[in-house]
């Protein structure tokens, strides 16, 4: 301002209210920028404010997905009538009831107990009496035919980031544990829970051992399996499309609902749980498809659910 002195009143005047308008303009500017910086970091964006997840490293941590329409597209168990069905282990009026449940399933979009309960019902009459082992091969070759094309690839990513973490990955589901155990060590992950068909001598008899792995029961299953593996459930995610599984959801620190229903989506908004839904695009996962799939799951699942069999008797 001393530079003014040497103006005459008038420039002085002129050049003076210039000055004051530049400092001005520069301060709004710089509190502009301070406040858009400040709504940036506290914008309700979840993809914006979200931490990095999962967390490399973090041995204490896993992964819990269920299979049904979170990880496949329809039920594995409908997939497992088809190719039975394929290599005539039963006749055409069951192939019937089969489709028909597949499709109320499809529209549905949503486990029915109902429905489920029937479908196992028909699984375990049309394979008392074969070999588990034989089922195991079968097993594989009806992955290839009606169920690797099924495999959602937003949830599959979702799942290898997880094993990228160093993180150990498993299916929860009320689906067979032997064809659970197939699915995951295709898709390269750690292992399976799932329901256990009673055998005896290697063949099996019709029955279940303990009850399906359907609701409340996934949740003790996942809850065994963490004491287990020393696995702190805080630290922990899990993932389903089904409000059915809320009790599973709702163990760990890092509930998803993927693909939900919609009694699922009410409650994970409410909540403020993560969603991902891969049916329209919505949601997609900030990660990259998986590269093939390794090889090697444990096959956990059975002695798991056989452990939680006993601790309930």
């Amino acid at each position: 301002m001393a530079a003014l002195r040497w103006l005459t009143p008038r420039r002085r005047s002129a050049t003076a209210r210039s000055v004051l308008a530049g400092e001005a303009s520069a301060e709004a500017a710089r509190k502009s920028a301070e406040a858009a910086e400040a709504a940036q970091q506290t914008a309700p964006d979840a993809d914006v404010a979200e931490p990095e997840f999962p967390v490399h490293g973090d041995e204490r941590a896993a992964a819990f997905f269920d299979l049904d329409n979170t990880v496949m597209q329809g039920a594995a168990i409908f997939h497992f009538g088809r190719g039975l069905y394929k290599r005539k282990f039963f006749e055409t009026r069951d192939l019937a009831r089969f489709a028909w449940q597949q499709a109320w399933f499809r529209l549905a979009g949503f486990e029915d107990p109902e429905h489920m309960q029937d479908a196992r019902d028909s699984a375990l009459s049309i394979v008392k009496g074969h070999r588990v082992s034989e089922l195991k091969s079968i097993g594989e070759e009806i992955y290839d035919e009606y169920m690797a094309e099924r495999i959602w690839p937003g949830t599959r990513a979702l799942a290898q980031a997880h094993l990228d973490a160093g993180q150990k990955v498993w299916l929860v589901t009320a689906a067979p544990v032997e064809i659970a155990q197939v699915i995951a060590r295709r898709l390269g992950l750690t292992g399976a829970l799932g329901t256990v068909a009673e055998s005896i001598g290697g063949v099996y008899t019709g029955k279940l051992v303990g009850e399906p792995l359907h609701g409340p029961a996934k949740a003790e299953a996942v809850r065994a399996l963490a004491a287990a593996e020393s696995l702190d459930l805080s630290r922990c995610a899990a993932y389903s499309d089904s409000h059915n599984d809320i009790p599973m959801l709702s163990l760990v620190g890092h509930p998803y609902a993927i693909n939900p229903d919609s009694k699922l989506r009410k409650h994970a908004r409410e909540l403020e749980w993560r969603l991902r839904d891969y049916r329209t695009g919505r949601k997609a996962a900030r990660v990259g498809i998986p590269a093939a799939a390794g090889v090697g799951a444990v096959a956990g699942g059975t002695a798991a659910a056989i452990a939680l069999h006993r601790r309930r008797r």
